[in-house]
């Protein structure tokens, strides 16, 4: 099947409401033997799967029951294209329609997909209505007409489209488990004893080697703030990283803003591979307290939202540290240690000096470290690979469509 050149002389335009029904049954949460609610915030972006699910009792005002074939539709707020089929039977939100393939035109197989290509999509959103939350009114939508298919090439479409659908689908669940995986071995957990580290909960694997238990100031050459100056994006002075670049814990520079500064300035906040950059202020309790290794060596400088540490690479590796401050023992301290103000969690300086860190062999650092990168390698490398599966599937659909 050539998808560059489909011949589509032979297909036929109808209106939306000969291709899928409005399902309009009605549900009170409050008085249902049903046990599962799908809500707009359970569904994801460009995804056919429903992969989180609520339950009745969440929600009051009436609902929509929904059946196994249908899909939930987002009537309010389209463009973040959210159209998922339904294999239970419960209640959706009435912030959606729940729509029914009729099969005599088109295959309900191929009929989830048909409503992710970005013709249904960008239709979608220019007859939607309203400010905020813009909304599909179902008198404009059923009369849009769309070109589709003879049905005796849609069941063809439909195999190819669902074989590329698993191959994400796949993707995705080796991903979430590799992450997992990750998680379990980041975790650095001391023993009673406070003479081994567990560094693997999972398997109870323990680093064999005499440990000390300090503060981090112990091991600190320079803690400091970034620059409270205004920066812009338009280019104008020197790169500087803020909260957005820091709360994956993995630098990012995406969407980097500027400052400019005096050199005087600029000397105090430019960032060295090796530098760990810690949130101090955030409205969100779970991102105060990210960190991030910067490593490599532009000459960023960094935010007064962030604090930065440099430590003594012959007594713990900073490859080392920044791991351990995002376990769940170095997470935990810094939420118990943050104080409230104004909406904003925040820690300080003496804060991040006082936590307490484990001191290893370098060999047993390295050791760790290596295990750990190899890890976050193969996450990177299944990362990549998920996102290139979904861009083939976006382009396989919207060149059917």
């Amino acid at each position: 099947m050539d998808l560059n050149n489909l011949d589509k002389s032979s297909w036929e335009t109808f209106r939306f409401d000969q291709i899928a029904k409005k399902v309009s049954e009605t549900v009170d949460p409050n008085s249902t033997d049903l046990d599962i609610y799908v809500g707009l915030e359970h569904l994801d972006a460009e995804s056919i799967h429903i992969k989180r699910t609520g339950t009745p009792d969440q929600v009051s005002g009436g609902k929509l029951k929904c059946y196994p074939g249908d899909v939930i539709f987002g009537k309010r707020r389209a463009y973040q294209r959210k159209a998922a089929v339904v294999d239970f039977e419960g209640i959706c939100s009435a912030h959606a329609f729940v729509l029914r393939a009729k099969p005599e035109v088109i295959d309900p197989k191929l009929f989830p997909f048909f409503l992710h290509s970005d013709q249904f999509m960008h239709r979608a959103v220019d007859i939607s209505v309203g400010g905020l939350s813009p909304t599909i009114n179902w008198g404009q939508l059923k009369e849009q007409e769309f070109l589709l298919p003879p049905k005796a090439e849609q069941a063809r479409l439909a195999e190819l489209l669902w074989a590329m659908d698993e191959v994400v689908e796949k993707n995705e669940i080796s991903l979430i488990s590799l992450r997992k995986f990750y998680l379990t071995e980041r975790e650095f957990s001391i023993l009673k004893n406070g003479k081994e580290l567990v560094y693997n909960s999972r398997l109870k694997e323990e680093v064999n080697a005499e440990i000390q238990f300090i503060q981090l100031e112990g091991v600190l050459r320079d803690i400091r703030y970034g620059t409270s100056q205004k920066s812009n994006n338009n280019g104008s002075g020197v790169p500087v990283l803020g909260i957005p670049n820091v709360i994956q814990e993995k630098l990012s520079l995406e969407g980097a803003n500027f400052v400019e500064l005096m050199e005087s300035e600029r000397e105090k906040c430019t960032l060295e591979n090796g530098d760990i950059v810690i949130v101090r202020t955030n409205g969100n309790p779970d991102y105060t307290g990210r960190s991030a290794l910067y490593n490599i060596g532009e000459g960023h400088v960094f935010a007064s939202y962030l604090i930065k540490i440099t430590v003594n690479q012959n007594q713990i590796s900073s490859e080392f540290l920044v791991r351990f401050l995002q376990t769940k023992t170095g997470r935990r301290y810094f939420r118990r240690h943050a104080t409230s103000t104004a909406g904003n969690y925040n820690i300080n300086t003496e804060t991040i000096k006082g936590i307490v860190i484990p001191i290893i062999s370098m060999d047993a650092q390295m050791e760790i470290v290596q295990r750990l990168k190899d890890i976050e390698e193969n996450i990177q490398r299944l990362d990549n690979q998920l996102s290139n599966s979904k861009t083939l599937q976006k382009s396989l659909i919207n060149q059917i469509f």
